[in-house]
């Protein structure tokens, strides 16, 4: 069994939502994000890295800021005019940067890893379906922390499909499988939960059809806990973003993970043992020696 590193404590700390993964913890990450990338890969799925930070007019084409108020961390820069009156190394636990030490932000933090990607493809006119992975450090503000479960910065990886309505519901569907099979490899037990993502006006139209015909499905673990989700956006972002497909608005879904939540259930049911929880998961096998 291999032995953390002198001066490393745990595999995994957590202090107010921010969390330090330790050699096992990272191993184990690797393992997963190798086992998600290759589903990717079988895809057909582009790997791309989007920008860490996203404007506030973008994420306004969305009703992000109308949806979502509760989660957004803006980036502001610091007002050099109010250098006199910035922390110094004295500056005791809790200490803040207030208002009046602030510019105006025209950034956020993004929450999820998806919308830098529907953002890239603004204008554009496909003429085949489009398949891309990512994977981003995500923030969210929340009314409280709880070790790996809910974190104030997190690792989401996604799989992402834009074209017409069935590709990417067939995106979903082949994916949801694998994580289920997945699931069944490791000792998971997962339920599918329907979840309500409110990217619609709850008086209008998708609203309606959002209640109709669910579009949001969670995996969740014991103890309530959504490791992973299918999502299918219908045109919103198509429609939001001038993203067109054969001629029509695009359809879009996305296969999400939040990978330390995954880290977290799999410490559970490997009682600790994470060279256990890794080797299991590098033995599940590969799209192509599944199939």
């Amino acid at each position: 069994m291999r032995t953390p590193s002198p001066g490393l404590r745990a595999p995994v700390a957590v202090t107010d939502g921010l969390v330090t993964l330790g050699p096992e913890a990272v191993r184990l990450r690797a393992a997963l994000d190798t086992v998600f990338t290759g589903w990717a890969q079988a895809a057909g799925a582009a790997e791309v890295l989007y920008p860490p930070l996203i404007p506030v007019a973008d994420l306004a084409r969305f009703d992000y800021f109308t949806n979502f108020p509760h989660l957004v961390l803006a980036a502001a820069p610091v007002d050099t005019d109010a250098i006199a009156d910035l922390p110094t190394r004295e500056a005791g636990p809790g200490t803040t940067l207030g208002g009046h030490q602030l510019r105006e932000a025209g950034l956020v933090l993004p929450s999820a890893a998806c919308y830098n990607a529907y953002l890239s493809l603004s204008g554009t006119h496909l003429d085949e379906p489009a398949r891309f992975t990512t994977i981003a450090q995500c923030f969210r503000r929340e009314s409280h922390y709880d070790g790996l479960r809910r974190l104030h910065g997190f690792t989401m990886r996604e799989i992402i499909a834009v074209g017409d309505a069935g590709t990417v519901k067939e995106h979903l569907t082949t994916h949801k499988a694998l994580v289920l099979d997945f699931a069944a490899h490791l000792g998971l037990h997962l339920t599918t939960d329907v979840a309500t993502d409110p990217f619609f006006d709850a008086d209008g139209s998708r609203a309606v059809m959002q209640r109709l015909f669910p579009t949001k499905e969670e995996f969740v673990a014991d103890g309530g806990l959504a490791i992973a989700s299918v999502n299918y956006h219908r045109n919103f972002f198509g429609e939001r973003a001038g993203i067109t497909y054969a001629g029509e608005q695009a359809h879009t879904s996305c296969v999400a993970f939040g990978v330390e939540r995954w880290l977290h259930v799999l410490a559970a049911r490997f009682d600790g043992d994470w060279d256990a929880a890794e080797a299991a998961v590098r033995s599940f096998p590969g799209p192509r020696e599944a199939s």
